[in-house]
């Protein structure tokens, strides 16, 4: 059910960004690291509903929480002249990786099951 929320959503998304205006060079590091914070709270969400842990208190708050956070850290670091965002960027997409191998894992698991299953 999430996942089908989440795959609308998408669709959804990319329909409204073909047809928005676009997005001024000014604000692009801004939206695109939020981006990427988004993502990564996405990738969280469905490795908890594969480990049964899923809230979605949890899941909202940490989505905004983290776009919240990584914008703020792109303001500082233009402020401060230094690409503070890169450190978020790191972060965010290291635990898009993790969360990716926890979902691959499950379902290649659930795969070989099926396929052992079926031989038997």
């Amino acid at each position: 059910m999430v996942i089908l929320i989440m795959i609308i959503a998408c669709i959804l998304g990319a329909i409204v960004g073909l047809n928005a205006p676009m997005i001024s060079y000014t604000y692009s590091s801004y939206l695109a690291i939020a981006i990427v914070a988004a993502l990564d709270s996405v990738f969280g969400g469905i490795a908890s509903v594969i480990n049964k842990r899923f809230d979605m208190k949890t899941f909202i708050s940490g989505f905004f929480g983290n776009a919240i956070l990584a914008i703020l850290l792109t303001v500082l670091g233009e402020k401060l002249n230094v690409d503070i965002y890169l450190a978020a960027i790191v972060v965010f997409v290291g635990r898009m990786f993790s969360n990716l191998g926890i979902i691959r894992r499950y379902y290649v698991e659930k795969w070989t099951n099926k396929i052992a299953e079926k031989n038997k």
